[in-house]
């Protein structure tokens, strides 16, 4: 009898400790707030898309910047979303991104993929609780505005 010799990964659960800030987030304007700091000073040259990570109390729990594009759009991938919110063990999630152009209006683009977004991460019982689009002193909550 021949044996094969395999590779096995092992994988565990397991709470690592970080610094990571703990918020409470009960509005759009605390999650509005709350990413604004993840900007830096290129929140009217690049755009950018993150997720904000949460736990079943709305409590952070961390976040990704998914992607960096150029100054009138960046591409989003629902799968790397799906993969830190699993990760995290995230129970819902909010989407952002800022507009350089310091204008909050929702393109059509940013509806079409919110809704993909939602469908993908639905399928593993994720919750989108809102999309924040930003800009240097405003903000639109597509959950304020009944676009979810």
């Amino acid at each position: 009898m021949k044996t094969y010799k395999t590779n096995i990964n092992l994988y565990t659960l397991r709470k690592i400790q970080t610094e990571f800030p703990k918020v409470k987030v009960d509005s759009s304007a605390t999650a509005a707030k709350f990413i604004k700091q993840f900007y830096s000073d290129d929140i009217e040259i690049f755009e950018s898309f993150f997720v904000l990570l949460l736990n079943s109390a709305n409590t952070t729990i961390g976040y990704a910047k998914i992607s960096q594009g150029g100054i009138a759009g960046t591409v989003v991938d629902t799968r790397l979303i799906a993969k830190y919110a699993v990760d995290a063990l995230a129970p819902s999630v909010i989407l952002a991104h800022n507009h350089p152009s310091g204008n909050t209006k929702a393109s059509h683009a940013d509806r079409e993929i919110t809704k993909k977004i939602i469908a993908g991460l639905g399928l593993l019982d994720i919750k989108v609780l809102d999309h924040l689009i930003l800009t240097e002193e405003s903000f639109l909550s597509f959950a304020d505005e009944g676009l979810l």
